[in-house]
């Protein structure tokens, strides 16, 4: 990779001087699709990125026409494009870069959201197509509070947390916020819908009026209307989008469609039948060869072992599986530097303290710095707080300094389907986890010793890698968004991921480096083991197994809810799941937010 100085270096000397073609203007087409993934996929050595690229890679592609000496603009094209907030304002900042170059940026869709606005406030013109249909009805958040939807089914939940802002329990104890957790939520919700306005307000020259008239009359309108609002500047038909262009290039328009991503190193050959076999011993490679800065992703939640990923990645983040990527880190002498990237709402407090202990092994003797995506919370931020910078987005969102722990006790659920349990134990404790009983005082006192001691260890390690924080008004479960995380001493900088790369290059003094993702990418015989486990062995004629009704009622609840609600409910859920193995977590409630 090329340090951003030196390529700036390069265009300031006039060794990279602009020469434009004396006929069509070349105008660059990159396209924007689904959700960009904070790292590769498993596979993607393999078979390539380009079908799902990253966002660094997407940001990457952006830089790329800005320093093209023969392009005069670039049109993004959002293609269902699935953008959280923190991504945009990434995203946003490779645009501004594009037109500090001197060119245009202009951004096409068929349908604008929220964050498709805030994107495309970024650039010269937003483009609709004519007829399509563009919202901006605000920011949106609904909670489910369980208890009195699990007390009739029979469950109890019985929990206990250390931070009265925690809040991660209320969803299945409370039938609605506590004081404390409506407040919480509530000042980052603030937080959050100033983040969606102030871009909007900046790139579409709108005040607070004209933007909540704009948004009173866009809660759902077509592109006429929402031009004459000003929320975009123009709305054509994407087939004659190069007639649309002509006037902003005083002449003919020619695209340079831009691929995103890499190639991979699989090239197969549908007629050799052993082509597969030696795809499945094929070896990634993953060792640097010369100058390189690290990118350690903590994406998911966090638990102990090792990561749980499929061919799509995301999932898990296993502490033994960071452990054994941090080693290698450690141990490569061509790597000078580790980026920590961040998006998780914690899990494990476990693994959150072995990970802790991994990252400032490797802090011991490299520069560590911590970007943070679009979540650094609870664990997340635990682990956040053993870098020595922190790089934020001003909607990313750090804090959730607590504990929670607990069980569901079933009994009642059982008696309504005549289930019979009869339990056995031998030892002072063995009952504590019952499934049928709920905590006694003595079990729930002992719970939260064991709960304040992690807290206290949590509000060390924080007190530790944060100098000047005041506790008093950051911890106990307390949420910010990334620009008050700052004016708190919670982080240092606001910058993406792609600022922190430069500038800790530029702190090692380094203008020609590569980057390289871990965990590492693994083979994918190594994948489709792990993905289909015991489907790899031996065949056997069987009757299908009839689905378990846990998988029953999840898909009953998917469908009631909607596969948007699902997705962000999905995770609270496996977070508490961890709760069968580890009865103390770090970890952050998951909001569903409605755009």
């Amino acid at each position: 990779m090329l340090g951003k100085n030196l390529v700036l270096a390069c265009i300031a000397s006039g060794l990279s001087a602009v020469s434009y073609a004396a006929d069509n203007a070349k105008v660059a087409w990159l396209e924007i699709s689904g959700a960009p993934s904070e790292r590769p996929h498993e596979l993607a050595w393999l078979v390539g990125s380009a079908d799902h690229p990253t966002l660094r890679e997407v940001i990457e592609g952006i830089d790329e026409i800005a320093h093209d000496g023969d392009c005069r603009g670039v049109v993004i094209r959002l293609k269902d494009a699935e953008l959280s907030a923190s991504q945009v304002e990434e995203i946003g900042a490779a645009i501004k870069r594009v037109r500090e170059a001197g060119k245009k940026v202009h951004v096409f869709a068929e349908g604008y959201a929220a964050t498709d606005l805030m994107l495309g406030s970024y650039a010269d013109e937003i483009i609709a197509q004519r007829g399509g249909e563009v919202t901006l009805p605000g920011i949106y958040m609904e909670e489910m509070f369980l208890a009195d939807t699990l007390a009739w089914a029979g469950v109890k939940a019985d929990f206990v947390q250390v931070g009265d802002y925690k809040g991660a329990s209320e969803m299945f104890a409370r039938s609605g916020p506590s004081k404390e957790w409506d407040s919480n939520i509530s000042q980052l919700l603030d937080s959050m819908y100033q983040h969606m306005r102030e871009p909007i307000k900046q790139g579409r020259k709108l005040d607070d009026a004209k933007l909540d008239a704009a948004m009173n009359e866009a809660w759902m309108a077509d592109a006429a209307d929402a031009k004459r609002v000003g929320l975009i500047d123009a709305e054509a038909d994407l087939p004659a989008l190069s007639d649309h262009l002509k006037a902003a290039y005083n002449g003919e328009v020619e695209f340079d469609k831009r691929e995103l991503g890499d190639a991979g190193t699989m090239t197969p050959d549908a007629s050799n039948p052993f082509a597969m076999m030696a795809a499945l011993s094929k070896q990634p490679k993953n060792k640097p060869t010369g100058p390189t800065i690290a990118v350690l992703h903590i994406d998911g939640e966090i638990i102990d072992g090792e990561s749980k990923s499929g061919f799509s990645g995301g999932g898990s983040v296993g502490s033994r599986t960071i452990r054994n990527a941090l080693e290698d880190i450690l141990a490569e002498s061509n790597i000078k530097g580790m980026i920590v990237r961040i998006d998780s709402p914690g899990g494990s407090a476990i693994a959150s303290e072995v990970i802790w202990q991994g990252v400032r092994r490797v802090a011991a003797a490299k520069p560590v710095w911590v970007s943070v995506g679009g979540m650094a919370a609870s664990g997340g931020y635990y682990i956040a707080v053993a870098g020595d910078k922190i790089y934020v987005n001003p909607s990313s969102i750090v804090g959730s300094i607590g504990v929670v722990g607990g069980k569901m006790s079933l009994k009642g659920l059982f008696d309504k389907f005549n289930v019979h349990v009869v339990g056995r134990g031998r030892g002072p404790r063995a009952g504590m986890f019952s499934s049928t009983s709920p905590w006694s005082v003595e079990d729930a006192n002992l719970v939260r010793q064991k709960m304040t001691a992690t807290y206290d260890q949590f509000t060390k390690r924080v007190t530790a890698g944060r100098s000047g924080i005041d506790l008093k008004t950051t911890a106990e479960g307390r949420l910010f968004t990334g620009d008050k995380a700052i004016a708190m001493k919670m982080a240092d900088k606001i910058g993406g991921l792609d600022d922190a790369i430069n500038d800790m290059a530029e702190s090692l003094k380094i203008d020609e480096y590569d980057v390289m993702d871990y965990p590492g990418p693994r083979a994918l015989g190594e994948v489709i083991q792990d993905t289909l486990g015991g489907l790899m062995a031996a065949p056997q004629i069987k009757s299908p197994a009839p689905t378990p009704v846990g998988a029953q009622v999840r898909d009953v609840v998917r469908e009631v809810v909607g596969e948007r609600a699902w997705k962000q409910l999905a995770p609270q859920v496996r977070a508490f799941m961890l709760m069968r193995d580890e009865p103390v977590l770090l970890t952050s409630p998951h909001a569903i937010i409605w755009k």
